[in-house]
């Protein structure tokens, strides 16, 4: 519920008492004596969806545009006209005053907006370089992009240019902000020892997720936008749907920094534009959400150019969004013929070297070196396949060419094959067995044995298998 008080003008104390009893609320009326335009204050409580339709029906009874008006949540209201008012106006959005103010207060000041941004860009940055969704998740309770996204929203649909304006500037120089921001902290970083030289942040999955976008990044960013609208214009708490729209922004704009920083363009363009695109698509989202809830200007008059810029800017948005989504596309694509051709090769090599029964000669691990650009550059896809050996087998030489052959045969492509062996040593004694390390296909042609305690690397005596 929410309790309204309104100055009423000189001479217009009958029409608006009268057009709050036809709307059957309750009321109250003081005696105004604090300014002289003004002889009565009525106060009156009415259902959120109630105020903005009661509001219009006083403007017409004589309530004038620069009367004094407050519009207040409150606990609880006994009265026996209550269930009435609330069959009446059964709706569950505030009004557009209430939502004007609000869109305010979510906006900060631009010292405050910036610290807490810069803020929780340098803590998304340690989270990802530490592969830490839980400080990354920290960082996002600390990030004010809701305010700006919403802001910049209700602004558009309200007829507010100056606050549209300043939606729109603090959203698009906070993430500027915050991608200068994680590219300083990643280059100071590695002047120190607390980062590695050799350090491949792609390697790094939090990092990988943010370099490689889909579509399904989209659905993230079109659900943070609905979700943080229906909390603001429901009056419902936003905190933690804040936090779903800064999950869709900052950690891309972490990533893109990094990017820079470690000289890696691909990582800095990929993130990017995901970054972008969750951006546009937060705002659209928004932006049509609050239009089909039926909010519109104070001013009648400015309805019909408000629709015609709402049209303008969510045609605009949508299709930028579309022509960015051509990479988000081809990344999905691509990803998803690259992993069902390892699966399907994976799936090959087992039952091959099952119905194939060597004896002393264990299949360890199959990897598949085939990466989406590989797909998009026509780059020959490389399987990797490493085997444990007794140290009595003798290694098949043609082994590599025989994979090879029985590969391209099932899926009518070039595909390169790799065989490494890791050679199976025990001891006599009676120390526990220790069986062949399957190491991670680095040491392809090797061979580590255990002679007693004292392990032996060297490599196999057969011949090297290179790829066929």
């Amino acid at each position: 519920m929410r309790l309204v008080q309104v100055l009423i003008p000189e001479g217009n104390r009958t029409p608006v008492l009268d057009a709050l009893d036809e709307q059957g609320i309750d009321y109250a009326v003081f005696d105004e004596v604090g300014r002289g335009d003004f002889e009565a204050m009525a106060q009156f409580p009415v259902p959120p969806s109630g105020v903005e339709p009661v509001l219009e029906e006083l403007v017409a009874a004589g309530i004038q545009e620069g009367s004094y008006t407050i519009v207040v949540p409150t606990e609880t209201v006994v009265s026996q006209r209550l269930s009435a008012l609330i069959e009446r106006f059964p709706g569950l959005r505030i009004s557009r005053e209430e939502l004007y103010a609000r869109a305010q207060d979510l906006a900060p000041a631009n010292s405050t907006f910036f610290a807490f941004l810069l803020l929780s860009t340098v803590i998304a940055t340690t989270g990802l370089l530490l592969d830490s969704s839980a400080t990354i998740i920290g960082a996002m309770v600390v990030a004010p992009l809701m305010g700006p996204a919403i802001s910049a929203s209700v602004g558009t649909i309200l007829d507010e240019p100056e606050m549209a304006r300043r939606g729109a500037v603090l959203q698009a120089t906070g993430l500027v902000a915050a991608i200068l921001t994680a590219a300083v902290m990643g280059w100071l970083l590695q002047q120190t020892i607390l980062v590695t030289p050799d350090l491949d942040i792609t390697a790094i999955p939090q990092v990988a997720e943010r370099t490689s976008p889909n579509f399904l990044s989209l659905f993230l960013a079109l659900g943070s936008g609905i979700a943080g609208s229906i909390s603001i214009m429901r009056g419902s708490g936003s905190t933690l749907v804040g936090v779903a729209i800064a999950v869709a922004l900052v950690p891309p704009a972490a990533t893109a920094g990094l990017g820079i920083a470690f000289g890696l363009p691909r990582v800095m363009v990929a993130a990017s534009v995901l970054v972008v695109v969750n951006l546009l698509a937060i705002n659209v989202s928004a932006l049509v959400l609050f239009y089909l809830s039926g909010f519109k200007p104070i001013d009648a008059g400015q309805f019909e150019g408000v629709r015609a810029s709402v049209f303008s800017r969510v045609v605009t948005l949508t299709v930028a969004i579309a022509v960015l989504s051509i990479a988000l596309g081809l990344v999905t694509w691509t990803t998803f013929q690259t992993q069902s051709f390892e699966e399907r090769v994976t799936d090959e090599l087992e039952r091959g070297f099952e119905a194939a029964d060597i004896e002393g000669v264990e299949l360890l691990s199959v990897t598949v070196d085939y990466e989406p650009v590989d797909l998009l550059l026509g780059t020959e896809p490389q399987v990797n396949v490493l085997m444990g050996l007794s140290r009595d087998e003798t290694v098949p030489p043609d082994l590599a060419q025989r994979w090879d052959d029985r590969l391209t045969a099932e899926f009518d492509r070039e595909i390169g094959v790799r065989v490494g062996f890791v050679e199976e040593q025990t001891s006599g004694g009676t120390s526990p067995e220790r069986g062949p390390s399957t190491g991670d296909g680095s040491a392809f042609g090797g061979a580590v044995g255990l002679e007693g305690d004292t392990p032996n690397v060297g490599r196999h005596p057969g011949p090297s298998p290179t790829p066929a």
